[in-house]
């Protein structure tokens, strides 16, 4: 079963140049980065849980990480790149999950080696399950996947609990495994990119840039093939809640409506066309 928007991501990943997929919380972020530019997004695994209410530490469930991917996937042309958590139990839930985001459209994921229930690659207190358990959930992915155009990305957290030296070694087994590309989260520091780029060079690799370590650009000379750009949940948060503190305290919201634009990148025009075309 091929998926065209999956071929597309391959051949992005093995063209020269770095895929910048900005971190999207819902199918209407996912429209607005199309609607400027991108070629690809990303669900943001904590973002989809902000947005239902609850920090991120895997208290959302594979049904409702793959509900918000398949609204995004269905909401853009554009190749969508998902976080699928710990993919929800062992290597067979592993499995499963692969099998659940391939069928809605999306056209990777990442996987991580966290011990279940599992935290934001950001937030204290991470554990990490041991690496040979992870590779046999990179096998099981693998083997899971019915394309072989769906990108399978092995993330692991081990930088802040056991250092560089386990985290590069994680790396290069998950690589070995078979890994699309690998994923070192948590990192915080320009020294610590550096690091990253250098000691996993040559490897297909991603970068979480949620922290502003350093731009897109900067981010593709150091020969990293995709990053996750961007965290636009605390562009949402800052604008929401200074437009509340501007209603409370005005009674009015000064910021520009954008009301038929929105409308349209939503696909209005075509909904007046199909009442015409269909009408008794």
């Amino acid at each position: 079963m091929s998926n065209d928007r999956n071929a597309r991501l391959r051949t992005m990943l093995r063209n020269e140049g770095m895929v910048v997929a900005p971190f999207c919380l819902n199918a209407l972020h996912a429209k607005i980065a199309e609607s400027v530019g991108f070629n690809a997004v990303y669900m943001t695994g904590s973002g989809t849980s902000a947005e239902k209410g609850f920090a991120d530490v895997g208290l959302l469930t594979q049904t409702e990480m793959v509900a918000n991917a398949r609204y995004i996937a269905n909401a853009v042309e554009v190749p969508v790149v998902a976080d699928a958590d710990t993919g929800y139990g062992n290597a067979i839930n592993v499995w499963r999950t692969v099998h659940e985001y391939e069928s809605i459209g999306v056209s990777g994921i990442h996987i991580e080696d966290q011990v279940f229930p599992k935290k934001c690659g950001f937030f204290a207190g991470k554990d990490v399950i041991p690496m040979e358990e992870h590779v046999q959930k990179v096998r099981a992915a693998l083997d899971a996947r019915r394309d072989p155009d769906f990108v399978i990305i092995a993330r692991t957290d081990a930088l802040a609990v056991n250092g560089w030296e386990d985290t590069v070694r994680r790396c290069r087994a998950y690589r070995d495994a078979g890994a699309d590309l690998v994923f070192v989260d948590g990192v915080k520091t320009k020294d610590d990119l550096e690091t990253y780029a250098t000691a996993l060079a040559g490897i297909p690799k991603v970068f979480n840039g949620a922290d502003p370590v350093a731009t897109t650009g900067e981010v593709d000379a150091l020969g990293f093939d995709l990053m996750l750009a961007g965290y636009t949940l605390t562009v949402v948060y800052e604008a929401v809640k200074r437009a509340m503190e501007e209603l409370r305290d005005t009674g009015a919201i000064s910021t520009p409506q954008h009301r038929s634009e929105i409308a349209d990148m939503l696909g209005l025009q075509r909904v007046y066309e199909m009442e015409k075309e269909y009408a008794a």
